[in-house]
């Protein structure tokens, strides 16, 4: 399945029907008044927030939606049939732009979440509405109202708690497939990753939460570079941010200057995210000419998140490190719970 995160659309909802002119023409009624009935209302088009969906795939081709368009008034004021709404499934995490201002319109977040995206058009009057005193027999009925017509864009913004970043090679793919049954593609050259990857890691208590290896950044990402720039996006929504670095790297404190720069270019609130540093690859490592206590206390220094000695593929340290994230996300998890409460 491909992994599309971002498409452009155009919906279009539904014509209300036309009213129409009739007059009452039944046996021994000899002043049959006016009967022509409204046109029904036009159908709007509705997005509808799954849980089975993963991508924008249905909407790489299908780029224009549309209602159905309301019925005409009948005669003996019977009103037309209004127009079948449109529903459109998206993912969990799909954000809704208006294409030409950029305005966000609405953030689909929760399962069977719904959202009314443009409205069907009014049906028209017939000429039973315009009968008065003055005017009994009106030969006149208005046309049904155009629906709601709008260019949006679509992007998908993962639903992770914790975020996976860091340069190419830097191990997410590798520690993602140790914490989950997540098996995505890893190779010893960079870009590897190219979509981002989701895996649901167990807590003591039994609970999944969600993690995701970001595609790996580099330097220029927020202006374009690489592939970073288009998942970026994707770790907005995450509470946590686990930042590996390669403790293989010939310069490990230059690693995470490129990767703090992009998070503070990106913006969004990112550079602020709960981070956790973790020093990958240690298996790697020689230890005669990397001292990995230094290189931790030096990363400390830099930044006031934790820093971890781990190796995603022996597991090696990776108890504590999980222990950390646990901890962190139940303290926001109860700050959250205060706020409600307040």
């Amino acid at each position: 399945m491909k992994f599309i995160d971002q498409v452009e659309i155009e919906v279009e909802a539904g014509k209300g029907g036309d009213g129409i002119v009739a007059f009452r023409r039944e046996k021994y009624v000899p002043a049959g008044g006016p009967s022509g009935g409204n046109g029904g209302w036009g159908g709007s088009v509705i997005f509808h927030a799954v849980e089975n969906l993963q991508t924008l795939l249905d909407f790489k081709y299908n780029h224009l939606f549309k209602a159905q368009n309301g019925g005409r008034g009948g005669p003996n004021n019977c009103t037309g049939a209004s127009g079948k709404d449109l529903i459109i499934e998206v993912p969990c995490g799909t954000a809704i732009y208006d294409a030409e201002t950029d305005e966000l319109i609405g953030d689909l977040v929760e399962p069977e979440q719904t959202l009314v995206i443009a409205k069907g058009g009014k049906g028209g009057l017939g000429n039973q509405y315009f009968l008065s005193n003055r005017n009994r027999a009106p030969e006149y009925a208005l046309p049904g109202l155009e629906g709601e017509r709008k260019m949006l864009r679509l992007e998908l913004k993962l639903l992770a708690e914790v975020g996976i970043i860091g340069l190419p090679n830097a191990g997410k793919s590798t520690l993602i497939s140790s914490l989950s049954a997540a098996r995505p593609k890893i190779a010893d050259y960079p870009f590897t990753t190219l979509v981002p990857n989701l895996g649901v890691v167990r807590k003591p208590t039994g609970d999944g939460t969600v993690f995701a290896d970001i595609p790996g950044l580099i330097e220029g990402a927020a202006e374009g570079a690489g592939l970073g720039h288009d998942f970026l996006r994707h770790i907005e929504r995450t509470r946590v941010l686990l930042h590996l670095i390669d403790a293989t790297s010939d310069d490990v404190i230059r690693d995470y200057n490129t990767i703090e720069q992009e998070l503070q270019a990106y913006g969004r609130g990112l550079a602020e995210r709960p981070q956790i540093l973790a020093l990958n690859k240690i298996d790697a490592v020689d230890r005669e000419t990397v001292d990995l206590e230094a290189l931790s206390t030096q990363l400390n220094h830099l930044s006031s998140a934790p820093v971890f000695v781990i190796s995603a593929v022996t597991r090696t340290g990776l108890e504590p490190m999980l222990q950390e994230i646990w901890h962190i996300l139940d303290q926001i998890n109860a700050v959250e719970a205060e706020q409600v409460l307040s």
